[in-house]
């Protein structure tokens, strides 16, 4: 099995071969989210211009990332109890092989929609820069906050922008409340 400093040099490689240098700048608060076009776990689409709307979270995880396996369950939590008010939960795992997902959730199950990006296409259009990474979008469809990693002390700040992008109209980004990328 390949050790997490190993595969995590091969997703990295894997990113920068498929784009050019200088080609793509790190996503950041206020930017357009590129298009996720992935089926899920029961084959059916998952395009995230048909969640404009609704408040999005896109979670880049993978089964070798310790960080993801803390997470999941926070998720799933966040997920079970903010559903019904708009929020959508997308998990995209990176792992190449199908196998290691599922054996991956069979100890960590989620309810959220899961998609499994085994070539990158979408990570390499996102580039993470950490597992796990979550992307907040808001209800006009632009990226609100970067959230690099996880550690437990990060729930609050994550419940707390859920809870602050729900609270907001369809498109509107109030100017008191500046975008912000969290790092750890």
């Amino acid at each position: 099995m390949k050790s997490w400093v190993s595969r995590s040099l091969s997703v990295v490689a894997a990113l920068s071969l498929t784009v050019a240098p200088g080609e793509v700048d790190a996503l950041a608060p206020g930017d357009v989210p590129p298009a996720v076009d992935l089926q899920d776990r029961s084959g059916v689409p998952v395009k995230l211009e048909s969640l404009r709307g609704k408040v999005v979270l896109l979670d880049f995880w993978a089964s070798w990332c310790g960080p993801c396996k803390q997470e999941m369950p926070v998720l799933e939590a966040l997920h079970n109890k903010y559903k019904s008010q708009g929020l959508v939960i997308v998990g995209i795992n990176i792992d190449n092989q199908q196998k290691k997902m599922d054996n991956f959730l069979k100890s960590n199950p989620v309810t959220f929609r899961l998609v499994r990006d085994e070539k990158l296409a979408v990570a390499s259009r996102y580039e993470p820069p950490t597992m796990p990474s979550s992307y907040f979008i808001g209800r006009g469809g632009k990226i609100r906050m970067v959230h690099e990693g996880f550690r437990k002390k990060d729930i609050d700040k994550l419940e707390a922008m859920i809870v602050t992008l729900l609270a907001e109209a369809w498109g509107a980004m109030p100017s008191d409340a500046s975008p912000s990328t969290a790092a750890e």
